[in-house]
This record gives structure tokens, sequence and C-alpha cells, in this order.
């Protein structure tokens, strides 16, 4: 089993089971189906969604057999996870890409040490030499993410990459 941290649970809501999570995991969409499995807290306790829906910016779900909210509130505080082998997601997760080496064609760029979030798009912090740079993870910069190789091709415009 590989698990992904995918959120945390951070209320209950209601008098019924359902509890509110906080998330910003690309593949929520995929993850959160009514019979898939959640891992939840320190012991990771497998859980099968009974519900879900979309709230403000919370994502509700009710478990299987779980009907009060009495049963829910131990969650709360608790972070939540996915078995990774139980899904085939159409791109890299966060944790893929942090590590991998930039190149713009055959001149290495640096290495990425995080992925900040953004209300539009992700950007990949790309750092070579203590020097950070921000790389819009977007198709006109991004040309090819390579996981077998642990290498991103990446298109520079003036101005992208600080050679200083």
């Amino acid at each position: 089993m590989e698990l992904v941290y995918i959120g945390d649970i951070v209320n209950t809501h209601g008098l019924k089971g359902e509890i509110r999570i906080i998330s910003d995991f690309k593949y929520k969409e995929e993850v959160f189906k009514k019979g898939n499995i959640l891992y939840v807290g320190y012991d990771k306790e497998k859980l099968e969604i009974n519900s879900y829906r979309k709230h403000k910016i919370y994502d509700m779900i009710t478990f299987k057999d779980i009907n009060s909210i009495n049963d829910v509130i131990g969650y709360k505080g608790d972070k939540v996870y996915i078995n990774r082998l139980d899904y085939k997601f159409s791109g890299p997760l966060d944790e893929d890409i942090i590590g991998m080496e930039v190149y713009s064609e055959d001149t290495f760029v640096g290495s990425v040490t995080a992925i900040m979030k953004n209300s539009v798009q992700d950007i990949l912090v790309v750092e070579k030499n203590g020097n950070k740079n921000m790389v819009p993870l977007v198709e006109e910069f991004v040309k090819n993410i390579d996981l077998q190789n642990n290498k991103i091709e990446i298109n520079i415009i003036e101005g992208l990459i600080n050679e200083n």
C-alpha cells in the first residue's frame, strides 16, 4: 500500500455523520466517489465513502455504516489518505514532481523544491545554487514531465529564470 495525503477533516456537519474535508488534491473528482476507500487518522482507519458533495470550500463526505455525529466527532483534525495503487491518475501527483530536475533544452535550470498552490494554476519552485525561480505549471512553460528519467523540460521565455 502506498498512501498519499489528500486533506484534513476540519469538522463535522449536521447530526447524521457528515464530515467536512479541506483538500486541494488535484484529482478529488476521481477519489471522492461512493464506494471508494479513504484511510483516516494516525491509525489509517479504512473507511468507505457513502456520499459526497461540495459545500462552499469543503468536500462533504459520509461513510458507509456511520450515521451519527457521535461516530465521526473523533475524526475532527485527522488527516485523510488514499492508497495510490487504487487509482490511475491522468497526470503526476505533486509528490512525484518534487525533487525532479528541470532542463531547458540541454541546460540544467535547477530542481523542483516545492509546488505553490494558486487559484489559477500550480507554480513550480525551481532552485539552483540558492536561487529560486517560479515556473507556472502550464503547457506554455512545462513541455514535458518525464517521471521515468526524473526530468522536466521547460520552455524559457525572457524574464522567467533569474540567472544571477
